[in-house]
């Protein structure tokens, strides 16, 4: 090839103000490429078109299209802190402080979900998992549908396999002693239960306890004298009461009294959760037969239950947590139904109060519901990708 050693070259610039075209030195080099070719580099003055550090701008801007209109919609924020005079100074100074701390915990935020969103996240009734990752933040929903600051044991959530047309009907009860409940309510939707605004609210005949759970159009309680399972149809309210014999009232959890039949609910079916004196106190997790309101299988696990704070079910495996400090419990236990693997496990999560009543896992969502003194706290589930 030939090369030219050193040109003028002529650059014709358009400026649209000025309008005429003006002609600039350059600097002109050339050299062979690794595959031969002819490589011709143009160095241009300052004044010419920044055309590299446009390229770099438009590299740029697509990464802050990323981000939420919250974060874009600081500049308001930012320019009324500007109008500030040197008296609110310290004011300024928090505001930026916090504004750094928004955007940093979303920056956080996005690339976790980078990386667990593809993974850890699976559809309703999936169980190619091998177990629970982690457990997400408490999202606080409001109080209890009393308003009471007193009802500070209680039960809320959705039907964990809803008729068609109450896909999304929650259900709430709420009351100041664990000897008796009052009214539960039921709610067509989530906004209907923000507004407290329930289309039935009824009463349970010998209610004890709170680990209730709504399963199939019916729920599932404990009562008393004797302690038994009990089940009222959602729509007639007709009662069906079944003892366990060998169940126990000296064992509870550790955070509330006469916790003695824990409902529960997953992919797999119904389950209830409890103690005896043969298993010396010892967990036990019974599959129910929904038809005939029977334990059809039974399960002993290694747990003491006064030391566990609550427990639950996924995918037929049992999750027993414990409280590690005033704001984080755990998940410490894990006990496969299938293969009766018993796992020592260590998933944190966080509490919005110390002490809570009710914690159950929902199938249809992926979420566990907790009353926590008198709120509706819920949480993601994340599950380990088989």
């Amino acid at each position: 090839p030939l090369f030219l050693k050193n040109c003028l070259v002529l650059v014709l610039l358009e400026i649209h103000q000025s309008g005429p075209l003006k002609m600039l030195d350059c600097n002109v080099t050339t050299s062979v490429g690794e595959s031969g070719q002819c490589v011709c580099e143009v160095f241009l003055p300052d004044t010419s078109f920044p055309a590299d550090r446009v390229e770099s701008v438009q590299e740029d801007s697509k990464d802050f299209s990323l981000f939420p209109p919250q974060i874009q919609n600081m500049t308001s924020t930012v320019n009324l802190l500007e109008s500030y005079d040197k008296s609110n100074l310290e004011l300024i100074r928090k505001s930026f402080a916090e504004l750094q701390e928004k955007l940093e915990e979303y920056i956080g935020e996005t690339a976790t979900r980078e990386i667990i969103t593809p993974c850890f996240f699976l559809s309703s009734g999936n169980c190619n998992h091998t177990g629970i990752l982690s457990i997400s933040k408490p999202k606080v929903v409001q109080v209890n549908g009393d308003l009471s600051s007193t009802y500070v044991y209680g039960c809320w959530g959705k039907d964990s396999k809803p008729d068609p047309g109450y896909e999304s009907m929650y259900f709430y009860g709420g009351y100041s002693s664990t000897n008796y409940g009052q009214y539960y309510y039921l709610y067509s939707d989530y906004e209907k239960l923000i507004l407290r605004s329930y289309f039935k609210r009824y009463s349970l005949s010998y209610d004890e306890g709170n680990n209730h759970i709504v399963h199939g159009n019916a729920m599932y309680y404990q009562a008393y004298s004797p302690l038994r399972m009990g089940k009222v149809n959602l729509t007639s309210l007709q009662l069906e009461y079944r003892v366990i014999t060998e169940a126990s009232e000296r064992f509870s959890y550790s955070f509330i009294n006469d916790q003695h039949l824990d409902f529960a609910a997953d992919e797999k079916g119904l389950w209830v959760i409890y103690a005896s004196e043969q298993s010396n106190g010892k967990l036990i997790v019974g599959k129910i037969n929904e038809n005939f309101l029977d334990i059809e299988e039974r399960h002993t696990t290694s747990v003491y239950k006064v030391h566990a704070t609550n427990a639950f079910m996924a995918c037929g495996v049992l999750y027993v947590t414990r409280s590690v400090d005033l704001t984080t419990d755990e998940i410490f236990y894990a006990y496969d139904t299938q293969t009766s693997e018993e796992k020592n496990l260590n998933v944190p999560f966080q509490k919005f109060r110390d002490q809570y009543s009710y914690l159950d896992y929902n199938p249809t969502d992926q979420k566990l519901y907790m009353y926590n003194s008198g709120y509706y706290v819920s949480y993601d589930v994340r599950f380990n990708k088989e």
